[in-house]
């Protein structure tokens, strides 16, 4: 069974192309992106707590150990699992109390995820955010990879101002300027945000990063 993508098309890909030559020859080179979303809020919320500050493969170890613990995710099944159970996973103590207070929220009320998932980008992002282990990034990840939002750039992202300074040549990228760019690419900031990724990850060899050296990082 074919795993779940982010939803766009040509509709969109022709209307970003219009919008900016630059970005449109990007999309022009690479067709396409397909991205793995977790349509389930629940389940994306848990993923994202589990995936801060460690590396890739780390994490994808981690998800699995919970997942093949847990095989239904659902808050009663974290809240009868506890907090001693969810660090022998591999979590650490605190990671394991984000999880199991997020659990404890949805199960009763205080969090209510569908109208998160039904609020506006930035309600939606700002209820993210009140959570125990959520920031302003992981809400805005959440809203792409979770709840298909369209229209989402986040400063935030190294990856995103690395793709933005290598697509449009700034050594530099101000706050100012940035948000020069995410009205220029909406409505489909989202989908913008998903070619930026792949050129600041190397998918076009030429376009390099002209930030300073030390800014880089």
């Amino acid at each position: 069974m074919a795993k779940p993508v982010f939803p766009y098309g040509k509709v969109e890909m022709d209307a970003l192309k219009a919008r900016d030559a630059r970005l449109g020859a990007v999309i022009d080179r690479l067709g396409h992106i397909k991205h793995e979303i977790q349509p389930d809020l629940f389940s994306a919320v848990i993923y994202s707590i589990i995936g801060q500050q460690i590396s890739s493969k780390a994490h994808v170890t981690l998800w699995n150990r919970i997942q093949s613990t847990l095989p239904a995710l659902t808050p009663e099944a974290v809240l009868q699992l506890g907090l001693e159970r969810i660090q022998s996973l591999g979590m650490s103590f605190q990671k394991a109390g984000y999880i199991l207070s997020f659990a404890q929220a949805v199960a009763d009320g205080s969090c209510d995820l569908d109208a998160i998932r039904q609020a506006p980008d930035e309600e939606a992002i700002e209820r993210l955010s009140a959570l125990h282990g959520i920031g302003r990034w992981t809400a805005e990840m959440i809203l792409i990879f979770c709840l298909q939002r369209p229209d989402v750039l986040s400063f935030g992202d190294f990856g995103i101002r690395r793709g933005l300074r290598m697509v449009y040549r700034h050594r530099v990228l101000t706050p100012k300027l940035f948000e020069r760019y995410r009205r220029r690419l909406s409505p489909y900031a989202s989908i913008a945000s998903l070619y930026l990724w792949a050129v600041a990850g190397g998918a076009i060899p030429e376009l390099t990063d002209p930030a300073p050296k030390g800014a880089k990082k």
